[in-house]
């Protein structure tokens, strides 16, 4: 256990990326300060270079903090290089490229990086009529691929998605994707920044050229059957006064939104860092030994032993939050119990093709239930791993 002035809520300096397809608006939506005249298409909010804004830590990076901290941040997370999340709002003010990621194998094999790109998105604004590629409109091959980005009519096999404000996509590893104009949302992902575009619209950019495609990559990683589904469907259940909205759920991470008024308390995942980041603001964070402001935009990290941490507000307030999961005492033990159903649960982590919740419930209908000192009390985490 570290020492309880080492444990406190990390708050971070932005990263802003200028973008040829950014904008403006996450100064409008968002609160943030941008520079001026320059298209800003991505604020990293938390990745493991990340620079601590606060407190004991301020200057350090959190790759540094976490390797003196350990479990005491990261919690049962295993030994690891880099911080396993990448946080981020993205600004498209017109459609990004049609791009695919790698998984964890072709990285590995590949770039030499140990983490692939599976991520999410919670949709924070949409503009009227605003869409985005998930996806294609039926299966297709790599070789129809090939012909169509030669042929400059890729645009034909992608699945268009209207999206508006509270939408939330899955994006597993290997599926076609892009961002359409009109869009600020806030994405989660495994921490990477690999990406292979395999289409760009003929777009220049900032130096007049057209940008580099990574053809042969995209082909080797794509998912070339059809998607089935694309906004995901959340499941939902009372914390106290604060509605706790499961939005994502895979190995790599759960993501949820937390919504309340007045004063409530952020439960904690059963053995994880979180991070916290508010959609509305300010918020003021409280644990045992401080308080911090959270102004809207601004995204926060709970070290997994910082204890209970509560939320005040004078009002409404929204938070999204992303940790990485214990797929049983995290999501599937905790919403069974409040009366979600199966088929629910599954929903949230996307096709079958791609679903790690499925594994999970077949676990627990040949697990017996048990008496524990586990915080959600039905289930005893050692017994259902060894069963």
């Amino acid at each position: 256990m570290a020492d309880a002035s080492a444990l406190y809520p990390l708050v971070f300096q932005p990263e802003l990326k200028d973008k040829v397809w950014g904008g403006r608006r996450l100064a409008d939506v968002l609160g943030k300060t941008l520079p001026p005249d320059v298209p800003i298409g991505e604020s990293w909010e938390v990745h493991g270079g990340s620079i601590i804004a606060n407190g004991a830590h301020t200057g350090r990076t959190l790759d540094h903090v976490r390797a003196d901290l350990r479990s005491s941040l990261m919690g049962n997370e295993p030994a690891i290089e880099i911080f396993p999340l990448l946080f981020k709002y993205i600004d498209a003010s017109e459609y990004l490229s049609v791009q695919v990621h790698p998984d964890d194998a072709y990285a590995r094999e590949h770039t030499g990086y140990p983490y692939g790109k599976t991520e999410a998105w919670y949709i924070v604004h949409a503009d009227p009529g605003s869409k985005l590629v998930h996806g294609w409109k039926r299966p297709t091959s790599a070789a129809e691929v090939e012909a169509a980005v030669r042929e400059e009519r890729l645009e034909d096999l992608l699945e268009y998605v209207p999206v508006m404000a509270g939408d939330v996509v899955y994006v597993p590893a290997g599926t076609v994707h892009a961002i359409g104009g009109g869009i600020v949302l806030g994405e989660i992902q495994q921490n990477s920044d690999t990406t292979y575009r395999l289409y760009d619209w003929g777009r220049m950019g900032f130096d007049g050229k057209p940008r580099e495609l990574h053809v042969e990559d995209s082909l080797k990683t794509l998912y070339y059957l059809r998607t089935e589904g694309h906004t995901v469907q959340h499941a939902e259940m009372r914390v106290g006064g604060l509605i706790r909205r499961y939005l994502v759920a895979c190995r790599y991470f759960v993501l949820e939104s937390l919504e309340g008024e007045g004063d409530g308390e952020i439960p904690p995942p059963f053995s994880s860092f979180q991070l916290v980041s508010a959609l509305s603001g300010p918020v003021r964070l409280v644990w045992d030994g401080g308080a911090l402001e959270l102004e809207r935009g601004r995204t926060a990290l709970l070290p997994a032993d910082l204890g209970g941490c509560g939320v005040v507000a004078e009002g409404e307030y929204r938070l999204l939050r992303a940790y990485v999961p214990d797929l049983l005492l995290d999501v599937t033990v905790p919403l069974r119990e409040a009366g979600v159903s199966e088929e629910r649960i599954v929903a949230l982590g996307g096709d079958r093709e791609h679903n790690d919740l499925v594994p999970v419930l077949a676990q627990m209908a040949h697990t017996p239930k048990v008496e524990s000192d586990d915080p959600y009390g039905k289930y005893s985490h050692e017994q259902t791993e060894s069963g």
